[in-house]
């Protein structure tokens, strides 16, 4: 296992004993490096490429072999909001207090605001005699557009609750209450739930933390690669339903609007393929995994949002999804004056693919 825990869990309030943080091997942290990303996007506008993301993307056959790759899925990143999912895994381990489905896939997600979001998440810190005020995620407005704008014609300002990350910060303070460790804390790296935390992710991932820091909501963040991501995926996917891991997986594949929103292209991508885990993540991150354990990962390297799901729709044909499911997500429109002019697609798709029905960008005459 890494050794980045830099501060004693006993100055967190609590000591470590038992559970993941207990014990659980893992292998050598991912190397630290500038990622090797390629080109795997392009943005056609009348034919000619007006714009190029580069990233990286991998894809897992039913056996946990890399069938395809582009880029570097082996140096260390930050998973961002795609790591939810192994964090869920590790509340389940560290005591999280029972919770039906949805409310479990709220821990997982990176929710809208719905007022379904809000509700459930106040619902796991009434159950656990916590409130709002017991929240140490930043305020922000929510997430979702039609949300946002719903809220501010309210008159409502930045929330703890409205922030897109409440349901898993609500789940570490309901952990935290039930094992009697310090709640003030509960986002200090050093604190016991934290490193349980993290040796699930190490043990998902089959790898060593690499570096830590903070993410976006103020929680502890873990770095891992994208393989070791992406091979965690599968194994949430592939898991006996009455594992943590399975109990996660089961959430989030049958609550995809609680998981992101009812609108959201993650939620509209499991609608359509039944049984997919997928879960997206800010800077251009996003898993997906099928029951039998195929699975693909992708990295955005300038963060571009547009470029994720185009790029992630190609890698899931790789898997043998049908073109007409994965049509809808295969490409994203290119606007001139009101009208569609153009695509953004990923650069290398297998045959079959949706992109095959848009023209390809023009080449010079020889």
């Amino acid at each position: 296992m890494s050794r980045w825990y830099g501060t004693s869990a006993d100055t967190a309030g609590g000591t470590v004993s038992g559970g993941a943080a207990a014990g659980r091997a893992a292998g050598d942290p991912p190397p630290v490096r500038t990622p090797h990303h390629v080109p795997v996007a392009h943005v056609v506008r009348d034919g000619l490429v007006e714009g190029v993301h580069h990233g990286s993307v991998v894809v897992l056959g039913a056996d946990g072999t890399v069938a395809y790759q582009q880029g570097d899925a082996e140096a260390a990143f930050y998973p961002r909001s795609a790591l939810k999912p192994l964090q869920a895994v590790g509340l389940l381990r560290a005591g999280l207090p029972p919770l039906d489905d949805a409310a479990l896939a709220l821990v997982a997600a990176s929710h809208s605001g719905e007022e379904r979001h809000l509700a459930t998440a106040r619902r796991i810190l009434h159950d656990a005699g916590l409130t709002e005020d017991d929240l140490r995620n930043v305020p922000d407005l929510p997430y979702g557009t039609a949300e946002r704008n719903a809220w501010l014609a309210r008159g409502l300002g930045p929330s703890r609750l409205a922030q897109n990350c409440s349901g898993k910060h609500a789940a570490m303070l309901a952990t935290a209450r039930s094992r009697g460790w310090r709640l003030d804390t509960y986002l200090d790296p050093g604190h016991p739930l934290q490193w349980e935390l993290a040796a699930t992710v190490e043990e998902l991932t089959g790898q060593g933390i690499a570096r830590v820091t903070v993410d976006g909501c103020g929680a502890p963040l873990f770095a891992v690669s994208l393989l070791g991501l992406t091979r965690a995926a599968a194994r949430l996917a592939t898991a006996a339903p009455d594992t943590d891991e399975g109990r996660v997986a089961h959430a989030v594949r049958s609550h995809p609007e609680m998981v992101s929103g009812h609108d959201r292209d993650v939620a509209r991508l499991v609608r359509a393929l039944p049984g997919l885990l997928a879960k997206d993540g800010f800077e251009g991150v996003q898993i997906a995994a099928l029951p039998d354990g195929r699975a693909v990962g992708v990295k955005i390297a300038d963060g571009a949002d547009r470029a994720r799901m185009p790029v992630t729709a190609a890698a899931l044909a790789r898997c043998g999804v049908p073109a007409p499911v994965l049509a809808p997500f295969a490409t994203a429109p290119v606007l001139g004056g009101g009208t569609e002019v153009g695509f953004l697609a990923a650069i290398d798709p297998p045959p079959g693919h949706p992109y095959d029905d848009h023209p390809r960008p023009r080449q010079p005459a020889a």
